[in-house]
């Protein structure tokens, strides 16, 4: 309709400015924390609060976290990956996080800078060597305290129903010896659906669920890991949107 694309056109505009004038101050953040702050904490949570703000400056959204996060940590967190929206809703969660993400996020103007300020991590998608260097690096986080997100879908879905997870996630909690946080997310294909610039109403929520230890496994149970922490999320999701069982 009408009035959602006139939001659009005022939002984003809006979501722009947060972004143009978050920058320069993020960077002043890095240079004044740099010396004592090496998981880039400050620079981190200072993006999530911008990533927080375009999320609001689109009102048909209504976007909540619901749960609570766990003692504990850190954690692998990894959640199903339904829109671009998916990221600014996971931006109110209440941590810190490094976010593994696609590597031509990380070339656009502005946002790519804010990204690698924060210390979020680049990966080449279907590049074996480019995985590699994401996980040791995303292994240094984990080691230093520091949680690192993943969306083990590795892409968007088109439709919103849940797609097969990579093994990556899961065999990166096992060798680190951390617990897996999953984390369902639902209806934000619905608020900008892949493939449209257009914003539509909608009420999506992160949910936080029980974190799954790994401590005492091999990594010769990736798989079944993989398996139960995808039938979590699917369990928490609408039927429409669980997709095929893997």
């Amino acid at each position: 309709p009408a009035v959602y694309r006139l939001i659009a056109i005022v939002g984003y505009p809006v979501a722009i400015a947060l972004i143009a004038i978050g920058l320069p101050i993020q960077a002043l953040l890095l240079a004044l924390t740099f010396p004592f702050d090496r998981n880039h904490v400050v620079s981190g949570r200072f993006l999530r609060f911008i990533g927080e703000g375009c999320g609001r400056c689109f009102p048909p959204w209504r976007l909540e976290v619901q749960g609570r996060w766990p003692a504990g940590g850190p954690f692998v967190v990894v959640a199903n990956h339904q829109s671009m929206l998916d990221i600014l809703m996971l931006a109110r969660l209440p941590r810190e996080m490094k976010w593994v993400a696609k590597e031509s996020l990380f070339r656009i103007p502005w946002v790519g800078w804010m990204l690698r300020m924060a210390g979020d991590i680049p990966i080449r998608r279907g590049d074996a060597e480019s995985g590699g260097e994401a996980l040791a690096r995303a292994r240094r986080y984990l080691d230093h305290g520091m949680s690192v997100m993943i969306f083990p879908e590795g892409t968007r879905s088109a439709k919103g129903t849940l797609l097969p997870f990579k093994s990556g996630a899961f065999r990166l909690a096992i060798e680190a010896g951390v617990p897996v946080l999953p984390i369902a997310v639902h209806g934000t294909a619905h608020g900008m659906p892949k493939g449209g610039p257009w914003v539509r109403p909608c009420h999506a929520y992160a949910r936080i669920l029980e974190p799954i230890p790994t401590q005492g496994r091999t990594q010769e149970e990736v798989g079944s890991l993989k398996g139960e922490v995808r039938r979590r999320i699917a369990a928490e999701l609408p039927p429409e949107e669980r997709g095929a069982a893997a």
